[in-house]
């Protein structure tokens, strides 16, 4: 079980945790040790979360989430196993504890009365500049 918050707690079926072998520096110790940890976390399916936090989970997720409603992390940064998978449990976490913020509403604020008269002033006068632009008289 993966503690999220004090309300929020992630099952262990929720989470499926396969190990592949990683990519990068390693010597021969990375064709033959599967250290890195692919971590899939059935986020829509699960009944911990609610709706609106599953929308903005997916939405934090971005190409991380699947057709099929789930989140799947991939971390080899490291040549341990517990320790990549220490550290995929700890970035789901994390990704959840963003999605429980709710975004503050925007309020749409007005201009200001003195922006508004130099907005026009300073149409008024490239109007000006145009409009001198016009027929020369010939004298």
């Amino acid at each position: 079980m993966l503690q999220i918050t004090d309300r929020i707690q992630i099952e262990d079926w929720e989470i499926t945790e396969q190990f592949i072998r990683a990519s990068g520096p390693g010597g021969q110790n990375v064709n033959k040790v599967s250290s890195a940890v692919e971590l899939r976390f059935e986020a829509e399916r699960s009944p911990n979360l609610p709706a609106p936090v599953k929308t903005r989970l997916r939405k934090l997720a971005g190409r991380r989430w699947t057709k099929e409603g789930a989140l799947v992390l991939q971390v080899d940064e490291t040549r341990s196993q517990a320790r990549n998978r220490e550290i995929a449990r700890e970035r789901l976490a994390e990704l959840i504890r963003k999605a429980l913020e709710k975004p503050r509403r925007r309020i749409p604020t007005k201009p200001t009365l003195g922006s508004k008269r130099r907005r026009l002033e300073g149409k008024k006068a490239r109007g000006e500049v145009k409009a001198l632009r016009g027929k020369v008289d010939p004298d």
